[in-house]
């Protein structure tokens, strides 16, 4: 694969990331590279602008930053099918990132020579009842609740599955994880942690008032439909990774289900190990037992 136009992306807020984009910008030009640089973050987005310039052949993302850096390259540059080389340079959890010593390396060289492991995580795409124009897609989750800042609602949100009423759901909002986005706000509500090569989907109630609302793992083939009935004072929301995508109304359907392609994500790490990442970043006890 020849990479000539890559696009890189820095946290506006950490002077190490703009540091560091300006190093590598610098680094690729020098060799041969045609480089776009931007800042990414709460009141940033450069990925319009990138895919104006240069569309699907962009050849490759370099995010320097965190988890949030790289759902935003995700949700705009995989649809493209543009390669993700996430770099953990000013981000804090880190999930999705490596260790800024993998920049220690000839990065180009080792583009150039494969040097490199490949990976595929599952999107999801989401459409709405009565607006054709509108497609999202997520990495980690898509999510319905109310936004609001005056009161702590409770609403209900119905979910019906391949076209099947499955439940109506009273409490903060649903939750609907692709694997990858097990391990976000899917496990801060009690969702089930999914390895990132499961074919399947996690739904997740928020704060549920009932007990026997529980999550589901579900095949990544079904498609899922979720809409609103309560409260119609409120204003509710899908979300897509954390950041809100649409309003919908009361009654509004949103049509879930598994996106036709999967982010690619590219890893310099010589020994990746998803557990060794559970255990670093919860914080999880030894993996054997001294008796």
């Amino acid at each position: 694969m020849a990479w000539q136009k890559i696009v890189i992306t820095f946290r506006a807020d950490q002077p190490t990331s703009i540091k560091a984009a300006h190093y590598w910008s610098e680094y690729l030009r020098e060799r041969g590279c045609e480089v776009l640089t931007g800042a990414a973050g709460l009141e940033h987005d450069p990925y319009p602008n990138f895919i104006q310039q240069w569309g699907e052949t962009i050849d490759l993302a370099l995010v320097l930053g965190g988890d949030g850096s790289t759902l935003a390259a995700a949700r705009y540059l995989a649809p493209l099918g543009v390669p993700i080389l996430a770099v953990n340079i000013g981000g804090h959890l880190g999930f999705l990132t490596q260790s800024a010593e993998v920049l220690q390396s000839d990065l180009l060289e080792r583009l150039q020579q494969g040097d490199y492991l490949s990976e595929e995580r599952a999107m999801l795409r989401a459409n709405l009842e009565g607006d054709d124009d509108f497609t999202a897609f997520c990495l980690n989750e898509f999510i319905v609740k109310p936004d609001n800042t005056h009161r702590l609602p409770m609403t209900m949100v119905n979910l019906e599955v391949d076209g099947e009423p499955i439940d109506c759901y009273r409490g903060d909002g649903l939750i609907i994880a692709t694997p990858t986005g097990s391990t976000s706000y899917t496990l801060t509500a009690n969702g089930p942690i999914m390895g990132p090569g499961l074919q399947g989907i996690a739904i997740t109630p928020i704060c549920p008032a009932s007990l026997s609302s529980r999550p589901l793992v579900l095949s990544n083939h079904c498609s899922f439909t979720v809409y609103a009935s309560q409260p119609a004072d409120l204003l509710i929301k899908l979300w897509a990774d954390g950041v809100p995508v649409t309003r919908l109304q009361i009654g509004q359907r949103a049509y879930i289900q598994l996106a036709q392609k999967s982010a690619q994500f590219l890893t310099l790490e010589r020994d990746p190990s998803y557990f060794r990442t559970l255990r670093e970043k919860l914080r999880w006890g030894s993996p054997s037992c001294d008796l």
